[in-house]
């Protein structure tokens, strides 16, 4: 079933590529190379556990395009990884480092895993070894990983130390997302929630919402969802409903988020606490001014698009909107702010913190919230320019943005 979902998330984003590419101009062999990653390793790693029983893991890296520059993007670890979902997640990197105008292409990882069931030596030898298996095809100058879904710093850590050994000398650069002792950058970690913050005030401006006030549904309160609700909340808007993976709460009044945050556990559960919940499907349906799905990929279909009464979409999450809802959501007027676009932060900090790498030299936290602002917003007026200047959706529009500095690259170095 998983493989299926995946396989509809790879076809959809293929549908999107060739669409831009075609609005741009380009031909059909570009839009063959550029539908598919030029690279895709699947790897086994063998992994003694704590029982003294070796368990077999399946891993993949995706390298989607390196006309640009190296390819760049997370490693998740989780039971549901697939082939097809790696695919499609290195396809976005690229399109988010080409909104982002980054020195990238689009890359992305994953073992089929279970962190949650797993001791911390077992996760630190999964991570030690997903690393042995990859090592031919990463690095500071090709291959540049991060964290991702149920992984860390600590993952990373491990990673960068297994790298370092392979390699036999000291590689900060090699991947992003570390603590900061070990070259990591301040702000690294709220980077994707800061970063949706910034569409969202772009987005309720142009719709002449003032954000004190304002009333914000979050699904998902994951890294990225409870960073958001927090910095939503210090802003003074209104956080009206939350979710977690055993429902909903809401509240019109607003949340009191200081306590959810505070009761919630390293999984995003809080929800569980409460006996007065709503479903994730009725928090989708809120009245509100801004939705964000911050949780999983096709939250927003044709069957539920027509009931969202929400004014702006931001969308914090991978593909939350199938390509039908995208267009039902378009034709009712609801202003969508795409993932490609909104979700952008993380992948810009990290680029922040592999330039501070390769500098030695080290920025201060407002100095990287100043950058991460300026380069979002450039961001967002250059997808919305499109948007109303070619008369196209917000999704294609920033497919268009995303995927035409690498495409320009593959053209100038005669690949095509």
């Amino acid at each position: 079933m998983a493989d299926i979902h995946a396989h509809d998330i790879l076809k959809s984003t293929q549908i999107v590529i060739e669409q831009a590419l075609r609005k741009l101009g380009h031909q059909d062999s570009m839009i063959e190379l550029l539908k598919e990653p030029m690279r895709i390793l699947t790897v086994r790693i063998p992994v003694r556990m704590d029982d003294g029983t070796t368990t077999i893991f399946t891993g993949y890296r995706s390298q989607h395009n390196d006309a640009v520059g190296p390819t760049k993007g997370g490693v998740r670890f989780h039971p549901g990884v697939t082939e097809p979902e790696v695919k499609a997640l290195s396809i976005w990197m690229s399109l988010k480092c080409g909104i982002a105008d980054l020195p990238y292409g689009g890359g992305k990882g994953g073992v089929i895993c279970d962190p949650r069931k797993m001791s911390f030596g077992e996760l630190e030898r999964v991570s030690r070894g997903y690393v042995r298996a990859v090592s031919q095809i990463v690095g500071p100058t090709k291959d540049i990983p991060a964290p991702d879904v149920m992984t860390n710093s600590q993952i990373m850590a491990w990673m960068l130390d297994e790298y370092s050994r392979i390699r036999e000398f000291d590689s900060p650069g090699f991947i992003t997302g570390k603590p900061i002792v070990l070259g990591g950058s301040k702000g690294r970690e709220t980077a994707t929630a800061r970063g949706v913050v910034i569409m969202i005030e772009e987005a309720l401006a142009l719709r002449g919402i003032e954000i004190k006030g304002a009333r914000i549904v979050i699904q998902g309160f994951g890294n990225a969802g409870s960073y958001l609700a927090k910095f939503m909340h210090e802003a003074g808007a209104r956080v009206i409903g939350i979710s977690d993976v055993n429902g909903a709460l809401y509240n019109e009044e607003g949340l009191d988020i200081p306590y959810l945050l505070d009761r919630r556990d390293s999984f995003g559960n809080v929800t569980n606490l409460f006996p007065q919940t709503i479903t994730n499907d009725q928090l989708l349906e809120l009245d509100c001014d801004v939705l964000v799905p911050a949780a999983i990929e096709n939250q927003i279909t044709e069957t539920n698009a027509p009931n969202i009464r929400a004014s702006i979409i931001v969308e914090a999450a991978n593909g939350p909107t199938t390509l039908e809802a995208t267009q039902i959501l378009t034709d009712r007027g609801i202003l969508l702010v795409p993932d490609v676009l909104a979700s952008a932060g993380g992948v810009i900090v990290s680029y922040f913190e592999w330039v501070q790498n390769n500098q030695g030299y080290y920025w201060d936290e407002n100095e990287v919230d100043t950058k991460l602002r300026i380069m979002m917003i450039r961001g967002f007026k250059q997808v919305y320019e499109i948007h109303q200047t070619r008369n196209v959706d917000m999704r294609l529009a920033a497919y268009m943005t995303g995927v035409r500095k690498m495409a320009e690259a593959v053209r100038y170095r005669g690949w095509v």
